[in-house]
């Protein structure tokens, strides 16, 4: 499959050779694994450009960085790299050991297990086979995998290591399309029929001629499904979101158009690549741009992560708000140990970091006096020291951020660069830049893509409404579910409540399901308060607002407390930022039980004016916060309060922590009772209850 060349451009205006004709198809929609849908072209502009598939783009890339660093990983402490084309020659090794491990056109490979090398070629592999890749969360116990597996027929299994393969093991009798499994790292304890060392593996196809997968590659169409990413089941059950050929390549291609990003960028990948983020800057934006993607230890988020960006040095770095928390607390931590006069130094450097950042936002080119002297002398340091000096796109995205992260980096000469996007949008469809960025905004919309609000009220917030050629085909056999997310016009209904300033920013202010409904029938949107609570009072941690059918809002909160470094489960001891915030309050607490237990004075007073200010801001009576308890330990995956991408998963917490609330609200019942009286002396029958 050997194809002529055209000059590269890093940001999709290369003609690829391998565009392809689409499979007929009647609507913007379908659940059928074979099923095509119409790609949302235009005549002219970015919406005109011809559909290619992910493998034209992986082979346009080929023969334009053939010998250029496409991975990294570091085993026996050094770094070893793949170039793009020993990268191609590995995936189609390994799409005919699947082939030959007897995977079906259109059905499925589970991939479980850590980032590595090898998830990224059964990734790549499997879709040139023409089966679709699913990844999965390395979190999900035996039976969320089953579920997935069986949902989407998967006819073998690749997993990282004994731990994830036993997952395997327990469900293997309820997956009847299971043929084999693979495991990519360590030695297998023992051997077993179908199971297969990432090595054996990789020879297993050797008899499958080129030919024969060749004609599987051509027989891809762009507007038919190249994987199946999974939900994390925040709000319900899993659903396997169909995403197309045509979405990635073109995505991908218009974001980094967007961004301005060029050629021979660098990522480090940690985030779980069954998330649509973490596929779409690891996989995709490094192949697209020729770029190399660096595997971080897989027990990074333990401690290893900064070690990683020091060597590595990134250009583009992508991290869920809580990543940045960590980040952003392993900084109070060296400066909490520091110095006064140290302390006073970097306070003013950041100071007139961030006054310059605000200016360049702002579109001022005056620099503060006495900048270029901090940032030669202390911002650079600091950025060095966290590994991030050469970071050109630092990016957040999944969840909302503290206004506070976002200052104290825009300080160090760091602005974080926010985006929005879901599983349902393919990736990225609006993105902050370095030249066009606002605090607190997901930014502008993906050239190309299409943003607009939906009934909007007299503040400009409404639901959240994309379209775009982004926008994925429609989940796996589920009808329904696919109608509730797509109009007939193809727009995707986000289910996000935000609004667009004059600039075209976009911004996210809350959501339709996360709509906390009060007994008075008043609709209240829990993050802005959740946000508003955290920034006023940085000890805490996480913030879930309660309320919904009650007569008034509670919320439950957690504080900042340290991860141990073996299992990343929450313990006792609080960070050092929160242990600073406590002594400058008076108080000597240095575990989260010593504050709950004691219910400490002087923290609980300063919890209770944090809510006391936001209160005084609430738009209403009805959106004050008037109970609130402390729980005794903080949020995790493990325990699963938190989604794979740190989200909180609102039911689990509510129905978890039940008890608790139902102390909040303990005095409502008997306070009704006492209500509860006859309308009238002369018929006691008819009673009003208050």
């Amino acid at each position: 499959m050997h194809q002529g060349e055209s000059p590269p451009d890093a940001c999709g205006k290369r003609s690829s050779l391998f565009e392809l004709n689409l499979a007929p198809a009647d609507n913007f929609w379908t659940t059928a694994k074979d099923g095509a849908v119409k790609l949302r072209m235009e005549e002219t502009g970015p919406a005109s450009e011809p559909p290619v598939t992910t493998h034209g783009m992986l082979w346009d890339t080929v023969q334009h960085f053939g010998n250029c660093p496409a991975m990294a990983v570091k085993r026996d402490g050094q770094w070893k790299t793949t170039t793009y084309l020993q990268y191609y020659q590995e995936c189609r090794a390994a799409a005919k050991s699947f082939l030959k491990l007897g995977l079906k056109q259109l059905h499925s490979v589970g991939i479980l297990g850590h980032n590595s090398p090898e998830w990224l070629i059964a990734f790549i592999g499997a879709s040139m086979a023409r089966g679709f890749p699913v990844g999965i969360y390395p979190t999900n116990s035996a039976d969320a995998c089953q579920y997935v597996a069986s949902n989407c027929e998967a006819n073998i299994f690749v997993v990282g290591n004994h731990f994830q393969l036993e997952k395997i093991l327990q469900v293997q009798d309820q997956l009847p399309h299971l043929k084999a499994i693979v495991q990519y790292s360590d030695e297998l304890k023992e051997k077993r029929p179908n199971l297969y060392t990432w090595a054996e593996f990789m020879q297993l196809g050797s008899e499958v001629s080129d030919s024969q997968l060749d004609d599987i590659i051509a027989s891809q169409k762009a507007n038919q499904c190249c994987t199946l990413i999974y939900t994390s089941g925040t709000t319900g059950t899993p659903k396997g979101a169909m995403i197309s050929h045509d979405n990635i390549t073109w995505l991908i291609k218009r974001y980094c158009k967007h961004s301005s990003l060029q050629e021979k960028q660098c990522v480090v990948s940690y985030l779980p690549l069954s998330h649509v983020a973490a596929q779409f800057f690891d996989i995709w934006l490094s192949i697209c741009l020729g770029g190399t993607t660096y595997f971080a230890d897989k027990d990074a988020l333990k401690g290893s992560m900064v070690d990683t960006l020091k060597e590595v040095r990134p250009t583009v770095f992508l991290g869920v708000p809580r990543t940045w928390e960590k980040i952003h607390g392993m900084l109070e931590g060296m400066e909490f140990k520091s110095s006064s006069m140290q302390r006073s130094i970097s306070s003013s450097a950041i100071g007139l970091g961030l006054q310059t950042s605000l200016n360049h936002m702002n579109g001022n080119v005056f620099v503060p006096a006495g900048y270029s002297l901090a940032d030669c002398l202390v911002l650079k340091k600091m950025k060095a020291d966290l590994g991030l000096d050469r970071c050109i796109r630092p990016h957040v995205g999944s969840a909302p951020i503290q206004k506070e992260i976002l200052d104290h980096f825009m300080g160090l000469n760091l602005p974080i660069m926010e985006l929005y996007g879901l599983t349902e949008c393919s990736g990225v469809h609006t993105a902050c830049v370095p030249s066009d960025y606002r605090i607190a905004s997901c930014g502008t919309t993906v050239t190309g893509c299409k943003t607009r609000i939906h009934m909007p009220d007299e503040d400009g917030n409404g639901e959240i409404f994309l379209g775009g050629r982004g926008i994925f085909m429609g989940y796996l056999n589920m009808v329904e579910k696919t109608k509730e997310a797509l109009d007939e016009g193809g727009w995707l209904h986000t289910g996000d409540i935000g609004k667009i300033d004059q600039d075209g920013f976009l911004y996210i202010t809350g959501r339709i399901k996360e709509l906390v409904i009060t007994a008075g029938g008043e609709n209240i949107p829990p993050v802005p308060i959740e946000n508003a609570l955290k920034k006023e009072v940085p000890i805490i941690s996480n913030a879930v607002l309660v309320g919904d059918k009650r007569k008034f809002l509670s919320m439950l909160i957690t504080l900042k407390s340290c991860t141990d470094p073996n299992t990343l489960e929450p313990d006792d001891d609080l960070t050092p930022d929160a242990i600073q915030f406590c002594q400058q309050l008076g108080s000597s607490a240095t575990r989260v039980s010593e504050v709950v237990r004691s219910k400490d004075p002087v923290i609980y007073k300063a919890i209770q004016e944090g809510f006391d200010r936001v209160n005084q801001r609430a738009v209403s009576n009805a959106q004050r916060v008037q109970k609130w308890a402390i729980l005794e330990k903080d949020f995790s995956v493990d325990a699963g309060e938190l989604g794979p991408t740190m989200k909180t998963k609102r039911p689990l917490i509510l129905k978890k922590y039940e008890k608790v609330i139902d102390e909040l609200y303990k005095v409502e019942e008997p306070f009704q009772e006492k209500k509860q009286r006859p309308l009238s002396r002369s018929n006691g029958n008819l009673r009003n209850k208050l």
